[in-house]
Parts: C-alpha cells; sequence; structure tokens
C-alpha cells in the first residue's frame, strides 16, 4: 500500500486488492485492513442475484468468489494477514478488551472520555487498541448471519499452522486466559471486595486455586493431551463457578451496609472477566473452532458497544446506588403518610408547629437582607436562617409541607412494586390498595399545607401589626411590600421559580439518602460507639446512644441543612453567572404576603396584586410539590426497574375513587 494513500471508502475492490502488500510497514497494514471492513460497509451491494442478506455480507462473499478466481491477489491479501497475525498481540484482545485498566469506575470513565473524543492510531500491535478501528458495533447485524461456507472460506485465508505446532490464536487464548484468570485472582483478594465476601464460599479457597488450574489446562492444551485438557477445564470452569457465587455474596452485604459504586464496578468486572474465561475455554478446546471463534468476534463487538457511551455506564452502576437512596427515603417517606384520623391530626399539629417556625424564618431573612451585606453573604446567612429552621423543625418533630413529596414518592414506588408483582387473582386487590395509598399521600400533603400556612400567615401578619402598633412602623416596610408584591406576582416568573425550588426539593431528599449511605457503608455509628477516647471520656453507655442517635437522624439532618444552604446560596451562585434564577417555596412566600399585607394594611386586599401573589402562592404550593414528587417518583420507578404497565386501571380506579368517595381525599376514614 502507497504510504499517503487516501483512506476514502470510493475505493473500488480491485484497487484495494491491487494496494494490498505484505512487506509495507505495520500502520499501512492495519490501515489497508481498516478500508476493506470499511469496503465491506458500503451500503450499495455488488453486481449479482438479488437477495435479502445485509449488503455488506452480499459484498464480502463477492470479495471471497474474486479472491478464489486471482490468486496473485489471494495471496497478497494472505500475506497481510499473515504478517497481521504474526506480529499483532491478540492476548491483548482476549485478555484487555472490554475491561477497565484500573479497578475503579472513576478511572472507566476518563479511559471512555479519551476514547471518544481522541483519535487513535493504527501505528500499534495491541489488537484490543486495533480493534474499534477495524469493527464498529453496527457489524455484529451481518456478522450474526454469516453461513458456515462463508466462515470456512474465511477460515482458508488464515495462515497455515505448523505440523504439530500449537495454533498462534490458540497460544494466544491461553495467554489471555491466563491473564485474566491473574486479574480476577487479583480482585478477589483485594481488600474491598474480600472482606465483603461469604466466608463460606471462600472455604475452599477459589480464588487462590485459580493460577495453577490455569498453568495446568496450558500445559495440557500444549502438549496436545485431549483428555487431560478437558479435565483441567472442566476443574477451571468450577473454580470461576465459585469465584462468581462469591462475588455474587458481595451485594448481600451491600444491601445492608450500604453501597460504593466502585466496589459493584469491581464486582461485575470480576464477573465479565470470568464470563470471558469461559468463552476461550469454548474456543480453545473446539474441534472446529471457526463457530466458537464467529461468535467470540459477536461478544466482542456487543463489549464495544457497551463501552462507546458514558451514559450506559453511569446508569449502571449508579443505579444500585440510587435504589439504595430510594429505599433509605422509602423508610423516612412512610413517616411522612398519615392512615388513621389520629396520625391525621398529628400531622396537622405537626404542620402547625413548621408553620410557626418558618413564620419566624420569613421574619429573620428580612432582617439578614437589612444588613446590608454582598450578595454571596447574605445568601450564605439567608441559607443558614433556613438550615437551622428545618433542622429545629426537625428536631422538634414538626413537618414542613414541601419536603414531604420527595421523601413519600419512594415509598409510593415500593408500593407499586407490591401490586407489580401481585399474581392475577389479587391484582384488583393490588390497585385499591395502591388507590388508597394515593388517598392517603393526598391528604397527608394537605394537612402538611393547611398545616404550615395556617400558622405561618396570620403569626407573620400578627407581628406587623403589633410591631405598628408598638413602635409605629412595622419590621418589614413599604418598600419590601412593593419588592414582594413584584416578586410573587403569578404575572411574573413564580411559575419557574417554584419549579427550580421543587427541585431543590428533590435534590434534597437525594443528598440525604446519599449522606445515609455513606455513614453507614463507613460504618461511623459503629466507630463513634467504640471510639477510645470517647468511650474514656463518656462511658460506653453514652457513646453507645450517641452512635445510635445519629445512625437514626443522619439522613434528615442532611436532608434540611443541605434544602436550606440551597435555597439560600444556590441564588446567588445563579446571579453571578448571570442567570437570574431564585426560589420560591410556599411557606415562605406566604410569610412574605402575611408581612406585605400587615405594612401596607387592609386595603391592600381590594387590589389585584395581592390577589395575583395570592394565585402565584397557589400555583407555587403546586408546583413545589408535584416536581419534588415527580422526579423521586421516577428516580424510585428507575432504581427498581419498575414500568408502569397498569396506568389505565390505575387511573380508572382513580376517577371511581373521586366519584365515589371524593371525602377520602381530604379526610381519613373513620377508626
Amino acid at each position: 500500500m502507497v504510504a499517503g494513500a487516501k483512506p476514502t471508502a470510493a475505493w473500488d475492490l480491485n484497487t484495494l486488492l491491487e494496494a494490498a502488500d505484505p512487506a509495507a510497514s505495520l500502520p499501512e497494514r492495519h490501515l489497508w485492513l481498516a478500508l476493506l471492513l470499511q469496503w465491506l460497509r458500503n451500503d450499495r451491494p455488488p453486481a449479482g442475484p438479488d437477495s435479502d442478506a445485509p449488503v455488506p455480507l452480499l459484498r464480502l462473499r463477492h470479495l471471497l468468489q474474486l479472491l478464489s478466481q486471482d490468486g496473485a491477489a489471494r495471496e497478497r491479501v494472505r500475506g497481510v494477514l499473515q504478517a497481521f497475525w504474526h506480529e499483532i498481540d491478540m492476548a491483548a484482545l482476549f485478555a484487555d478488551f472490554g475491561f477497565a485498566p484500573r479497578m475503579a469506575l472513576a478511572s472507566e470513565l476518563r479511559h471512555r472520555i479519551a476514547q471518544r473524543w481522541l483519535p487513535a492510531t493504527p501505528d500499534t500491535r495491541d489488537l484490543s487498541t486495533l480493534f474499534p478501528l477495524l469493527f464498529a458495533p453496527a457489524d455484529a447485524h451481518w456478522l450474526q448471519q454469516l453461513d458456515e461456507a462463508t466462515l470456512q472460506a474465511l477460515a482458508g485465508l488464515m495462515p497455515p499452522s505448523d505440523p504439530g505446532a500449537l495454533a498462534h490464536w490458540r497460544r494466544a487464548m491461553l495467554d489471555g486466559i491466563t491473564f485474566l484468570v491473574s486479574a480476577v485472582r487479583a480482585a478477589g483478594f483485594s481488600p474491598a471486595l474480600r472482606q465483603r465476601m461469604s466466608a463460606a464460599l471462600l472455604a475452599d479457597e477459589p480464588f487462590r486455586k485459580l493460577a495453577h488450574a490455569a498453568e495446568r489446562l496450558s500445559a495440557s492444551v500444549t502438549v496436545g493431551d485431549e483428555e487431560a485438557s478437558l479435565r483441567e477445564a472442566s476443574y477451571l470452569r468450577a473454580l470461576l463457578d465459585q469465584c462468581r457465587r462469591a462475588a455474587d455474596s458481595i451485594a448481600e452485604h451491600l444491601e445492608d451496609y450500604g453501597v460504593s459504586v466502585d466496589i459493584v464496578f469491581q464486582m461485575d468486572q470480576l464477573r465479565e472477566r470470568c464470563a470471558r474465561v469461559e468463552r476461550l475455554l469454548d474456543c480453545v478446546l473446539s474441534r472446529q473452532p471457526a463457530q466458537d471463534l464467529w461468535r467470540l468476534l459477536l461478544e466482542l463487538l456487543r463489549v464495544q458497544a457497551d463501552r462507546e457511551g458514558v451514559r450506559p455506564l453511569l446508569a449502571q452502576h449508579y443505579s444500585l446506588l440510587a435504589r439504595k437512596v430510594a429505599e433509605r427515603s422509602a423508610e423516612a417517606g412512610e413517616t411522612y403518610i398519615t392512615r388513621t384520623r389520629d396520625a391525621w391530626r398529628s400531622m396537622l399539629r405537626r404542620a402547625a408547629g413548621g408553620g410557626a417556625v418558618l413564620a419566624g424564618t420569613t421574619l429573620a431573612k428580612f432582617g439578614v437582607m437589612a444588613l446590608g451585606l454582598s450578595a454571596f453573604w447574605s445568601g450564605w446567612w439567608a441559607g443558614i436562617n433556613y438550615a437551622a429552621s428545618f433542622v429545629l423543625i426537625y428536631l422538634l418533630h414538626w413537618t414542613v409541607a414541601t419536603k414531604q413529596p420527595a421523601m413519600t414518592a419512594p415509598a409510593m414506588a415500593a408500593k407499586l412494586r407490591v401490586l407489580q408483582r401481585a399474581d392475577a387473582g389479587a391484582e384488583a386487590a393490588a390497585v385499591e390498595d395502591f388507590v388508597d395509598e394515593v388517598a392517603n399521600l393526598i391528604r397527608t400533603q394537605m394537612a402538611g399545607i393547611i398545616g404550615n400556612l395556617a400558622v405561618a400567615f396570620p403569626l407573620v401578619l400578627a407581628v406587623q401589626l403589633a410591631s405598628k402598633a408598638v413602635f409605629g412602623a412595622p419590621p418589614i416596610g413599604h418598600h419590601d411590600a412593593e419588592h414582594i408584591l413584584h416578586s410573587l406576582s403569578l404575572l411574573g416568573p413564580t411559575p419557574l421559580y417554584a419549579a427550580f425550588t421543587g427541585v431543590l426539593l428533590f435534590a434534597s431528599s437525594l443528598i440525604a439518602g446519599w449522606t445515609e449511605n455513606w455513614f453507614v457503608f463507613h460504618r461511623l455509628d459503629s466507630a463513634i460507639a467504640w471510639h477510645p477516647r470517647l468511650v474514656a471520656r463518656f462511658g460506653p453507655g453514652r457513646t453507645h446512644a450517641w452512635a445510635a442517635w445519629w445512625r437514626a437522624h443522619i439522613s434528615g439532618l442532611a436532608a434540611n441543612v443541605s434544602l436550606g444552604l440551597m435555597l439560600g446560596v444556590l441564588p446567588v451562585v445563579f446571579a453571578f453567572f448571570g442567570l437570574p434564577i431564585e426560589v420560591r417555596h410556599v411557606t415562605l412566600s406566604t410569610g412574605q404576603l402575611a408581612a406585605a399585607l400587615g405594612a401596607e394594611g387592609w386595603g391592600l386586599l381590594k387590589q389585584g396584586a395581592f390577589w395575583w401573589c395570592a394565585g402565584g402562592i397557589v400555583l407555587t404550593g403546586l408546583l413545589n410539590l408535584a416536581v419534588s414528587f415527580t422526579l423521586a417518583f421516577r428516580v424510585a420507578l428507575r432504581s427498581r426497574g419498575i414500568r408502569l404497565t397498569d396506568r389505565d386501571r390505575i387511573y380508572a380506579s382513580l376517577r371511581r375513587r373521586m366519584v365515589t368517595r371524593p371525602g377520602s381525599f381530604v379526610r381519613p376514614p373513620a377508626e
């Protein structure tokens, strides 16, 4: 092949075959192979009878037919292939392709990004690097339809093996098995996996025996002892199965003690390496290896497709973490769903307490703004004000209505999973149970909002009126009132800001679940309970109680602190980048409107501006709840692999309930 030749798909087959040069340099031969495969992918079928076969397959048959008729071209192509197979490192493809160079998700992510955006070179002897230059994942479509005659014709182009010697590709596969077994053994001995595997499954030390089993297999295949090869392969397969089961046992540990995406990634890598060894064993031991090599190629193309994207990697390995976060939120969310009248009344009282605290939060926010601090510090102290208020509400066992949806959504998803698992005879009852839970959720949300607003509004108004009566002026004056009436109006960007606040409410639930998972995974409760200095200073009873308190409340504290800081700081951060994004929280907005009414007087009730703000608050409440619930519900569904296949039946049952028992969505039924 001529150096500097233009690599274009417009080359015809005769030109390509003329350019085949066994004496060309290594990158030129690799580039010729890439051009030949690119010619096969041309969407124009070759001249000949019509066929339903894919065009690349038709072009491949045409190529093989031409080579069978042109001896000179056939020898040139065989010479290029012979030089290729003798110089290329095939073991790298078998042992490395599809696996991360390091046992960490972050390194694999960086590797995929580099592969996606950085060009590759044909000047390499590493077949795992060259493979994506030669093949595309879409090639699997036509390769799956290869017939036996075409496979045999392709095999005829391969260089012949020396009589009595082990085939070059078989030796490379044995090396690949050795490398893979070494990686599996190293992963099994790594502390992150070993300490989380079942001790019973490790009793026979399967990882320790892998290397010796692979060596014995390689020796028996090399000397041509078929009986010994089959025996050693069977033993190696049994060891690999034990290793896989030991790796699977890690999932049970993660369910109880927290999830790490790096550990999940290492588990998947270990299992996939074991599967690759099984595939290589099929090829090495096969008496007619063409079919097994063809299946291995299809498997490598599937792996290539899986490795092309960054999103599938993150979706796959964060799904378990998302599920654990959703499950931990579901556990907390159960406390926000009332099912009896006593629990409903208790929610009203708890929401009223939360409304009282948030009334003080509203007044304190204007105090922070009155200090005239810089934008960042105003946002920071506003966030501290919100966070302190939310934490106080949490510690007093009161509630903020808008925090409920993001926590209750995973609990609803768990109920839906029960519905989907119900058998045919129990489906109707399961649907009714789910509708009951929806009714419980709706009336609980209503109780929370009513309790918050019914106390926050009159309390802020009372403070304004009392201050005006005693001091002659309210703490929040005319200028602030005008700003409130302008910013809360339904005619402005209030819906956008309210939806954004719903996103923050959802984000705080994720942070809460992630923080609890991190706390449990690192066993910080045990570290606190048995810390030598703490035990010596406070005694084991107090340290154990303190550890249990943190274990029970870490999620709630993380949710409230993160939500408060995001509400205060993120608008300032967005403003720095020129994005005028603000937050609209229904209870805080209600308190601000009450402050405006107290500053302007009762005459404000006759003005349209007040009622536009009231409408904005109603929409703010709906969007706060709907956005946070929808996002949390979708994450919970996807993390559990649940699909809403029974939507029509559920919607029909909900409509029937609204017609026949509308009161059940407002007030709990009698005990």
